[in-house]
């Protein structure tokens, strides 16, 4: 075990703090972000309450498989949903899929649930809803228990993200 505030222990091997790396791709990048700690939330709407915002104020990362096996990021608000439609229109592609949980880690270095662009295992093309264009959004920070704060435009002018619309309402039964 190691005492360098850097890896968290583990019976295995120490293991990169995912939140410490956030902060310093934000760094390296010029983005100004605020990461603060909260109880773990089971749900986005329940992470919003403990943040005192609307569901629509926190921002999901979701990583995206292509048919290549390459992926991409879609930034989508807490309230909607990816319009699979959109997204495919928008990436040139005919087919898309939500990579299964080990895959979207392997993807990214984040566990399903805190994904974040920022500081990922490797520099995936960036989709973001126009719907968070303007707005502070608040997301994932690469560890349970965390929630980072950053405006919208700053992170879509750092990452290159190609804005467009590629989300719709949530409506019953179908998953966001």
């Amino acid at each position: 075990m190691t005492s360098d505030p850097q890896y968290l222990e583990s019976a295995e091997e120490p293991v990169e703090d995912p939140v410490r790396r956030v902060r310093e791709a934000a760094a390296e990048r010029g983005l100004t972000i605020e990461i603060r700690e909260r109880p773990a939330a089971r749900s986005l709407p329940e992470a919003a309450a403990l943040l005192g915002l609307r569901p629509a104020d926190i921002v999901k990362t979701l990583v995206v498989k292509r048919a290549d096996d390459t992926y991409l990021f879609a930034l989508v608000p807490g309230d909607r949903a990816i319009s699979w439609p959109k997204l495919r229109k928008v990436v040139g592609v005919n087919k898309l899929q939500l990579p299964d949980p080990e895959r979207a880690l392997a993807a990214t270095g984040y566990a399903r649930g805190t994904i974040v662009p920022i500081g990922s295992a490797n520099e995936w093309p960036l989709f973001a809803d126009e719907r968070i264009v303007g707005e502070r959004i608040a997301m994932g920070a690469g560890a349970h228990g965390y929630s980072l704060f950053v405006d919208a435009d700053d992170l879509v002018r750092a990452y290159g993200a190609t804005v467009a619309d590629i989300s719709q309402e949530i409506t019953e039964g179908r998953p966001s």
